[in-house]
C-alpha cells in the first residue's frame, strides 16, 4: 500500500477548471471584464510554466469575499455538472482504479478550491482532498485563504502532511501532474509520472528519464504510472495539457 496523488486540472481533467471558472463569473456579471483578462493572462503563463500563481490565487479568493459559502458550495456543483464532469481524460479512470485495486490510498492534490474538489472525490470515491481552502467567518468568506496555499512547494508541505497522518513514505508515492509548477512534488515521490506534460515538464522529464503518459485512451493505460501508455521518448502532441 501507499498513497497515490493526482493533480487535477490538465491532468486528470483535459481542462483547467480554473478556466472554466473563470468564464462562467464573467458570463454572470460576478467578476469584471479586466479581472478575467488578467486571469486568463496569468493562466495562460502558468500553462507554460512560466508563471508563479500565488498573487492570481490571492486576487481570486479575494473576490468571494462577503459572498456566503453555501451559495457558493452550490454554485460549484452546478458548474461542475454543467461544464467540468465531462472532461475527464479518458485514461484517468483507468490509472485511478488501478490504483484502487493495490489498496493505495487516493489523494486528489490540487490548486482547485474545496468546493470543486469536494465534488471530485464524490464522483471518484478518493479519500482525501489536499486543495486551496478559504476562509469562513459567519458563513461568509473573508476574501482570504485558510492555511498555506496548495500551489507549487505549499502542495508538497500538504502531501507531507497527509503522509505523516497515514504514517505513509513519500518515497512510496505516485504523483500524477501536467505542469512544471509541481517540480517540488515531482521530485520528492518515489514515483514521479507526468500526463501530458507542459513544455518545460516535458522536457525535464525527458532528461530525468520520468514516466509520460498519454491519457487520451483508456485502453493504453494498464499498471498505475502509465507505463503501458508512455516512455520519455515518446512525442506527446498533445499541446492542450
Amino acid at each position: 500500500m501507499a498513497v497515490a496523488f493526482f493533480d487535477l486540472d490538465r491532468t486528470l481533467l483535459s481542462v483547467n477548471s480554473g478556466a472554466l471558472w473563470v468564464r462562467a463569473e464573467l458570463r454572470d456579471g460576478r467578476i469584471s471584464r479586466w479581472q478575467a483578462t488578467r486571469a486568463a493572462v496569468w493562466l495562460f503563463g502558468y500553462h507554460l510554466g512560466y508563471t508563479r500563481m500565488e498573487a492570481l490565487l490571492g486576487e481570486a479568493i479575494g473576490t468571494l469575499a462577503e459572498q456566503t459559502e453555501a451559495e457558493v458550495r452550490e454554485r460549484t456543483r452546478a458548474f461542475y455538472a454543467r461544464e467540468v464532469r465531462d472532461t475527464y481524460r479518458p485514461g484517468a479512470r483507468a490509472v485511478v482504479e488501478a490504483h484502487r485495486a493495490r489498496g493505495d490510498t487516493l489523494a486528489l492534490l490540487t490548486t482547485s478550491s474545496l468546493y470543486l474538489s469536494e465534488v471530485v472525490l464524490e464522483e471518484l470515491g478518493f479519500a482525501h482532498a489536499l486543495c486551496n481552502r478559504f476562509e469562513v467567518v459567519d458563513g461568509r468568506f473573508t476574501g482570504r485563504a485558510q492555511g498555506e496555499l496548495c500551489f507549487g512547494a505549499g502542495k508538497l508541505s500538504h502531501a507531507r502532511a497527509l503522509c505523516d497522518t497515514l504514517s505513509e513514505s513519500l518515497d512510496d508515492a505516485s504523483f500524477y501532474t501536467d505542469s512544471h509548477s509541481d517540480l517540488a512534488m515531482l521530485e520528492a515521490v518515489g514515483n514521479p509520472v507526468v500526463v501530458h506534460p507542459d513544455p518545460r515538464l516535458k522536457r525535464m522529464a525527458v532528461q530525468r528519464g520520468w514516466t509520460i503518459a498519454d491519457w487520451s485512451a483508456p485502453e493504453r493505460v494498464a499498471e498505475p504510472g502509465g507505463l503501458a501508455a508512455s516512455g520519455p521518448a515518446e512525442d506527446d502532441k498533445d499541446h492542450s495539457s
